[in-house]
């Protein structure tokens, strides 16, 4: 399967939620629960400067003792980005996600930001094309009996 996130993004929209370095850690966390994601872009004027996610949360906040009510989340984001292309494939992906231990991989196109993709959303079309695989070995199988 070679498939590219661009198809991914297709499915799912390029979408991605951000927030400026300046925001506290606790409101970022509130626009991530409010949106549903396990991580948020953080941006400053158009431009990335890194990746907030619930992992990052629990080390550099809970762990160190800080404040999420007073912390600016360009403090504690994470900035050594991994980052994709919208032609790098799914299987890239998931060994980039695993060899880094991440979760999710901002999509860069010309530079700049052009979705997100997590890992669950690799693994669920895998998922699809595998089961879209079984389905034309069904109708193969049962066509060559047929016949």
């Amino acid at each position: 399967m070679n498939t590219p996130i661009s198809v991914l993004l297709k499915q799912k929209g390029d979408w991605v939620v951000t927030i400026d370095p300046e925001a506290k850690v606790f409101a970022t966390i509130a626009r991530m629960v409010e949106q549903n994601v396990g991580a948020i872009i953080v941006t400053e004027q158009g431009e990335i400067r890194g990746i907030f996610t619930e992992r990052d949360y629990l080390r550099r906040i809970v762990l160190q003792g800080r404040t999420s009510k007073t912390c600016p989340v360009g403090e504690v984001m994470t900035t050594d980005l991994v980052t994709v292309s919208p032609e790098t494939t799914v299987e890239e992906c998931m060994q980039l996600m695993t060899e880094h231990k991440i979760r999710h991989l901002p999509v860069l196109r010309d530079g700049k930001l052009a979705g997100i993709i997590s890992i669950g959303d690799c693994v669920r079309l895998i998922s699809e094309e595998a089961q879209g695989r079984v389905e034309d070995l069904e109708r193969f199988v049962s066509g060559a009996y047929t016949n």
